[in-house]
């Protein structure tokens, strides 16, 4: 009798075992859809943003600019790596460009959205932000007085 006890309870211990298993790899696997499907629209975004932007009159100086800036920390620097979305220019200004296209994260008043907007003013030196909103299609400009 204990035999068989042991015999089930091995099977339920497997079978739980794998139920774990698989629902581990479902949502490894659904992650890296979602993150697929992320970037996937992002790009998008930013392709309709680019068209957006030269049709109100801007022109685009680079995609992705890329820099590294410095942070001082108690004396020392502590290099950063930025990635903007867009570099643009018009009347004469420099302006980076965040496109955005999600309901939330298009808000100033999300603090993620309004940070990163603060941090690319101060890092990149510009003339101004611009927040490219791609669900409403409308470009606004950030100042931070």
């Amino acid at each position: 009798m204990e035999q068989g006890f042991a015999g089930a309870l091995g099977w339920w211990v497997a079978a739980a075992l794998a139920a774990v298993a698989a629902w581990l790899w479902l949502r490894r696997r659904w992650r890296r859809w979602r993150h697929v499907r992320r970037t996937r629209a992002a790009f998008r975004a930013e392709r309709r943003a680019d068209r957006l932007l030269v049709r109100l009159g801007y022109r685009i100086e680079a995609r992705q600019p890329a820099i590294d800036w410095a942070v001082r920390v108690d004396g020392e620097d502590v290099p950063i790596g930025l990635r903007a979305d867009l570099l643009v220019s018009r009347g004469g200004r420099v302006y980076v460009a965040e496109v955005k296209a999600g309901e939330r994260a298009v808000r100033v008043e999300t603090a993620a959205t309004r940070r990163q907007l603060l941090e690319y003013a101060v890092a990149y030196g510009v003339d101004g932000v611009l927040l490219v909103d791609m669900v409403r299609r409308e470009v606004v400009e950030v100042e931070f007085p």
